[in-house]
């Protein structure tokens, strides 16, 4: 999906045509910050912040007709709350809540004032990159008069924002490339979609590893999540070369519909499970946007696509298989397929000699029993890629909480008859399911980002409308910007 186009333009607030300027104002002093409208308009702002009925508390809306008297048709005050309080997600939530706002009233041309938002310590990208994420819509299945998406935003300002606006502009398009293969239906998004969208990407190279050369390689952990389904799996390899440096392999989580094979899901909700390739996903927004901004990086994308499915030759609980780099695997449930694709994955990747392995994927249920919808669960065997890695959370508010991977929970991961199994049962089922990962990973720097609580919201939130959430791509574009 194409996201709108951001302009900038050095002019007065009160002396821009548009359909509605948006109009961001503190709780505290606001009526005085906008005064530069506020006295063209008689007065109209400081009315309604003394009577009450706009404060300026965080996300607050207030529409305001201004009967020719500028020459934006309306203003939208959206409040900030407290300026001390003020942080860079509260703005893009600021932002993400005005657009939305604004598009369900069928507003077409935008602009934003930057009067409160360029003060010190604050970018007014911050709000951009909210309105941007805010606009979007999977509306391929829907009649195109539903359509509801804006045409232009201007910002308002006067400083030189080019190169970082284009900087926001391509992750917001790279998130929105997730969200829309998350979104889409799984009779559409099938491995060999996911093929066709990875050699869509400009400036990268794609090998396609299918069925009996997976076998022919070893990869019997992941050949075993592919059995049951007629669709052909497809072990998708993408390299982006930006940079002549070690590559850093990105491994993303790429089931496209999972039942649970023979060790099948409850019915109710199983249409989400669509999004079990969210991991694959961000790893086409990732690299994307990389070879778009020419980032100055080596990166291994690795996606290993399969559906999951309990078919007449689908792999059975109790069965055992071998991995790539030569250790069994006892398949305790078909349901924990992912961690024997990924694994599968992260041995291959270990043949580029990475700097760093980052696997993203939709990994456990218990992931979303522990961190509920908020954070994405982070596992690995290097502390200093992982202190990098929150501050890139702290950076996007695509939170990570670190969980750990003690000795013990090998334990937890011991089989009777393989050298190990693919699931301990209900308890620690988080921590171990990463314990079974590093197994793989061995020595090389690795980083486990569980996404299965974050990718999907059933509800919308400021600036993620209901549906794929596109989680990842912001992160671990900043992630690697920081490399």
């Amino acid at each position: 999906m194409l996201i709108v186009k951001v302009h900038v333009q050095n002019i007065n607030d009160a002396a821009f045509t548009c359909d509605a300027l948006i109009l961001p104002v503190p709780e505290d002093n606001g009526a005085a910050l906008c005064k530069d409208v506020d006295k063209p308009l008689g007065g109209l702002i400081s009315s309604v912040i003394a009577s009450g009925e706009f404060t300026g508390k965080h996300n607050e809306t207030c529409l305001l007709h201004t009967a020719d008297k500028i020459k934006p048709e309306r203003v939208l005050l959206i409040g900030l709350g407290k300026r001390k309080n003020l942080t860079r997600d509260k703005l893009r939530q600021a932002g993400g809540k005005a657009v939305s706002y604004l598009i369900n009233l069928k507003m077409k041309d935008l602009a934003v004032s930057t009067s409160v938002t360029s003060s010190p310590g604050h970018s007014p990208l911050s709000f951009i990159e909210g309105c941007l994420l805010a606009d979007y819509g999977y509306m391929k299945y829907k009649k195109e008069e539903n359509h509801k998406g804006l045409e232009k935003i201007t910002l308002l300002t006067g400083e030189d924002l080019n190169e970082q606006l284009r900087w926001t502009e391509t992750v917001v398009s790279a998130s929105h490339l997730a969200r829309d293969l998350v979104n889409a239906p799984s009779n559409e998004m099938t491995p060999s979609a996911l093929v066709r969208v990875a050699r869509s990407l400009k400036k990268a190279s794609v090998k396609v590893i299918g069925r009996k050369e997976a076998e022919k390689l070893g990869m019997g952990a992941y050949v075993a999540v592919a059995k049951g389904s007629n669709e052909p799996p497809a072990f998708i390899v993408i390299t982006y070369k930006g940079k002549n440096t070690k590559p850093v392999a990105l491994v993303g989580k790429s089931i496209t519909f999972d039942s649970g094979g023979i060790s099948l899901k409850p019915s109710e909700g199983m249409e989400k499970m669509k999004y079990d390739m969210a991991g694959g996903a961000a790893v086409l927004g990732i690299i994307k946007a990389a070879s778009e901004m020419k980032m100055p990086v080596h990166l291994i994308g690795i996606l290993p696509a399969a559906e999951n499915l309990p078919g007449g030759s689908a792999s059975k609980p109790g069965d055992v298989v071998k991995a790539l780099g030569g250790k069994s695997i006892e398949i305790i449930s078909t349901d924990a397929e992912g961690r024997l694709a990924v694994a599968d994955a992260i041995d291959y990747a270990k043949r580029f000699r990475p700097s760093a392995i980052i696997d993203i994927a939709t990994l456990t249920g218990a992931c979303s029993i522990a961190l509920g919808h908020e954070a994405m669960a982070m596992m690995g065997n290097d502390e200093a890629l992982m202190e990098k890695m929150k501050k890139a959370s702290e950076e996007t508010s695509e939170r990570v909480w670190q969980m750990p991977i003690f000795e013990e929970y090998k334990d937890y991961i011991k089989s009777d008859i393989a050298d190990m199994k693919n699931t301990s049962g209900r308890s620690g089922s988080l921590v171990s399911s990463a314990c079974f990962l590093s197994e793989f990973a061995g020595d090389t720097p690795w980083i486990h980002l569980d996404i299965a609580g974050t990718a999907w919201t059933d509800k919308d939130r400021p600036y993620i409308p209901k549906g794929a959430t596109g989680i990842g791509v912001r992160l671990l574009l900043n992630f690697l910007k920081q490399l």
